[in-house]
């Protein structure tokens, strides 16, 4: 559905993705996860045909995608689109006009439930609303691939869960392709089914959730049991203090010494040490 052939994307002298090669498939929700200047939004780019590659291929339902070759099946709408200064209702109106299989009551059902004033025109909307209201236009699209870039900037705790469900609602109803770029990990969890982590413009992981769950987990005790239960395992992140340590795994199952606890480790600890790494090798 979507690929990336060796791809690198550079703006003058910074590399926002590096050599990248992915694939993504149809009916399945994504989550594109990476710090702050990972090559998140320089991808979504690439994949709706706003920008150009510097070398290598993006192709979407096996076709090239270029400034001049924009897929129709992408919804990709940027943050902050000042063009978009209409009214709400308008540009309901106006999204309705222009694509075929607009789900208007969609549409209209999301206006009501997050309480989006359709007479205020788009740059009159706190930044939380105009989010929404570009979430709301891309998911309501029907598009075979939909694209969100943190959909759920500027929201609160009860609409991040609104938006969690309304994403699950939208799929189940509407099987296709969405890729979500966010920074809110543990939140994307019950929503996302594969999980893309970017770092320093590289793929730096793909795996399912359900992989992840099984084997991202931490060992706990004193510092000498923990050094020999680890051994051989894929260590992501230590910890140390005094004379424990915890130790952060992302790999097989381990028979461990009843001296020792192990917990599963949240999506959060697991980006956290995984990208920013958190060892103190002196410790052991």
């Amino acid at each position: 559905m979507i690929s990336f052939d060796d791809v690198t994307k550079s703006y003058h002298r910074t590399t926002a993705l590096n050599h990248v090669t992915l694939e993504l498939k149809a009916n399945k929700i994504y989550c594109l996860l990476g710090r702050n200047g990972a090559g998140k939004t320089t991808m979504l780019k690439l994949i709706a045909g706003h920008i150009n590659a510097n070398s290598g291929t993006v192709k979407v339902d096996g076709k090239p995608v270029s400034t001049i070759q924009m897929p129709e099946c992408v919804s990709f709408i940027e943050n902050r689109a000042s063009q978009f200064n209409l009214k709400v209702e308008n540009l309901i109106k106006m999204a309705k006009d222009l694509q075929d299989d607009f789900d208007s009551e969609f549409a209209q059902g999301m206006l009501q439930k997050f309480k989006l004033d359709k007479n205020k025109k788009y740059n009159q909307l706190s930044f939380g609303m105009q989010t929404m209201l570009t979430t709301l236009l891309s998911l309501a699209s029907n598009s075979k691939i939909v694209l969100l870039d943190e959909p759920v900037l500027g929201f609160d705790a009860i609409m991040r869960s609104q938006f969690y469900d309304l994403l699950t609602y939208s799929f189940e109803n509407h099987p296709r392709l969405i890729l979500v770029s966010t920074h809110l990990i543990d939140e994307i969890a019950k929503s996302a089914e594969e999980l893309i982590i970017l770092d320093g413009g590289k793929i730096l992981l793909q795996s399912s959730i359900n992989d992840i769950d099984e084997k991202a987990y931490s060992i706990t005790g004193m510092t000498k049991d923990v050094k020999s239960a680890i051994n051989g395992l894929n260590v992501i992140g230590q910890k140390a203090i005094g004379g424990f340590t915890t130790a952060f795994i992302y790999d097989r199952r381990c028979d461990v010494a009843g001296s020792l606890t192990v917990q599963q480790m949240g999506l959060q600890d697991f980006f956290i040490n995984l990208v920013g790494g958190n060892t103190d090798e002196h410790q052991l």
